[in-house]
This record gives C-alpha cells, structure tokens and sequence, in this order.
C-alpha cells in the first residue's frame, strides 16, 4: 500500500513539474505540435570520490518529459528513492543531515535544448541543456552536456555532470570532509517513449 501511494506521489510530482515548465505549445497557421516523450523509470547514479572514502548510490525512479514542439524538458527524481551508500547509516545521514530529504524532497531540472533537434528523424547526437538545476532547495542555471538517441517513437538521453556540494548550500562537517568530495558526479539515463 505504501509503495502505491509513493509511486502515485511521485508520478503527480513529476506531471505537476512537467506542467509547469512545459507551456503548451502555441496553435496557429502552419504550426504542428510535437510528441512529448516520457520517462518514468530513469536511472541517476552519483559518485562522491574523496580521499578516504568512495560512496556511490542510485534511483531508479527519475521521471521527466521532452517536448518535441519547443524543445523543453523537465525531470524530477526523489532524493529518498536513492540506495546503494555504504551502510544504511551512510543513507540515513544522507537523506537527514546534508540532503535534508523532510525539507527539500527532489531535485528538479528544467529548461530547453540548445540544439535545434528533429525528432523526427532517427540518430544519436550530442546536446546541451540549458536549465535550472534545483537540489536542496537551491536552483543553479547550468548548461548539462549529453547525448540523444531517437530510434523512431522512442528517445534515450544520456548525460554526465558535477555537482559542487557548495553551489546547493550543503554543508559537509569537518570531522568528515575527508570521507566525502566536495564535488559531486552525477550520471543519468533514461528511455522515453511518446505519450498517448
């Protein structure tokens, strides 16, 4: 009963961000709208690789939309669906004392491709995505370097970046700023399909 309601509550979270930052794209003479591609089940690792300590986790529960007609996008992921750490006290203090889970639930990013891509047409090619990157509470501008795949109705998105601990007002306490980086590596991937 919990996992529905979770998954329920994620997915509303991640329509409700999609809504707000996809606008609907404007109907008009000789104007022809888009697919939108969604993902519901997107993998984001991340890597904190500090002198004394390797701590790397995952969720499998990013979700986000592409839309096809303006080229923007929106993804969200709940910080508490990540595991891995190396012991549940490493995730406790994770979700409790830097990410802050009760306070600031998910990350976001949102914003719109620079390229201009046909998704009608099939390939792989590199892209930039320029957007609002919000974890802890604290939205960045960034542009995130990545990779589309398009193989008919379908979209793979890759993408790797670094996340500075300090850009997102988490603090790391002295007594451990050893066994954690103060930058952070974050991958993602995600298969999208066109929406019914």
């Amino acid at each position: 009963m919990k996992a529905n309601k979770f998954y329920l509550a994620a997915a509303t979270a991640c329509w409700l961000v999609a809504a707000a930052y996809l606008p609907a794209p404007e109907q008009g003479a000789g104007t022809k709208a888009g697919p939108v591609f969604l993902s519901d089940n997107g993998r984001v690792n991340f890597k904190s690789d500090a002198p004394l300590e390797v701590i790397e986790a995952h969720s499998n529960k990013l979700r986000g939309a592409v839309d096809a007609s303006d080229q923007s996008f929106a993804w969200i992921v709940d910080i508490a669906t990540f595991e891995g750490f190396n012991s549940p006290l490493q995730r406790e203090h994770f979700n409790e004392n830097y990410l802050e889970t009760s306070r600031f639930p998910n990350a976001t990013f949102t914003g719109k491709l620079i390229e201009k891509i046909d998704f009608n047409k099939d390939g792989s090619m590199p892209v930039r995505a320029k957007g609002k990157l919000r974890i802890h509470g604290v939205e960045q501008e960034r542009i995130i370097k990545g990779r589309i795949d398009i193989r008919g109705q379908r979209l793979a998105v890759r993408a790797s970046f670094a996340v500075p601990l300090t850009d997102h007002n988490i603090s790391i306490p002295k007594i451990v700023h050893q066994k954690i980086a103060e930058e952070i590596l974050v991958s993602l991937e995600a298969d999208m399909k066109i929406s019914n």
